[in-house]
This record gives structure tokens, sequence and C-alpha cells, in this order.
């Protein structure tokens, strides 16, 4: 029985902990780029775009497709950063739980 109520109070921590980080995670930002830093995306761990920044030289009438492709690539490595940071948080607040590995928690 004391190993359910321990489990439980484990359980308790855990839930408050997860509400703390993401509350921490919604005010964090990464940055990802492309293009060798022609076009930068930032973001929030969460995913929110918060800023688009674009070189002048991209603004060209034919450039249109390559700034296409800039900006998607520049999303997709801000977004590998975020995923990246989350599962270190993940990794440092479950770490004493024992989880099993591989297993997802809400987010």
């Amino acid at each position: 029985m004391r190993d359910i109520m321990g489990m439980m109070s484990k359980a308790k921590e855990l839930q408050s902990k997860m509400q703390e980080m993401q509350e921490q995670v919604a005010v964090l930002e990464v940055e990802g780029s492309a293009g060798a830093g022609l076009v930068t995306v930032t973001m929030t761990a969460k995913g929110d775009l918060k800023k688009i920044a674009i070189d002048p030289s991209l603004l060209k009438a034919d450039e249109g497709e390559i700034l296409e492709d800039l900006i998607i690539a520049a999303h997709t490595d801000a977004r590998g950063k975020a995923e990246k940071l989350l599962a270190e948080k993940m990794q440092s607040l479950t770490g004493g739980l024992g989880l099993p590995p591989g297993l997802k928690l809400p987010f």
C-alpha cells in the first residue's frame, strides 16, 4: 500500500513539474536558419512562430521559390531545435522517476 501512495505522490509531483515546464516552454525561444543565414525563423519551443528575418538580397521577383524553400527549411531547423530542447527538459524532469524509455508524456 505504501508503494501506491509513493507512486501517487510522485505522480502529483510530476504533474506539478510538467505544468511549470509548460509555462517555461511557452516563453523559451529558438532560432532556425537556412541559406547560410539569409533566412532566420524565431519561434517558441511550443512552436509558435514569432519572427521571420529575410535578407534583402532574396527579395527579387525571380527569387520567390527559393525564398519559400528557405523559409520552410529555417522553420524545420527551428522546430528540430525546439524538439531537442523539450527532450532535454523532459529528461531532466523525469530522470529520477524510472519511467520506461520512449514513454511520451503529453506535450
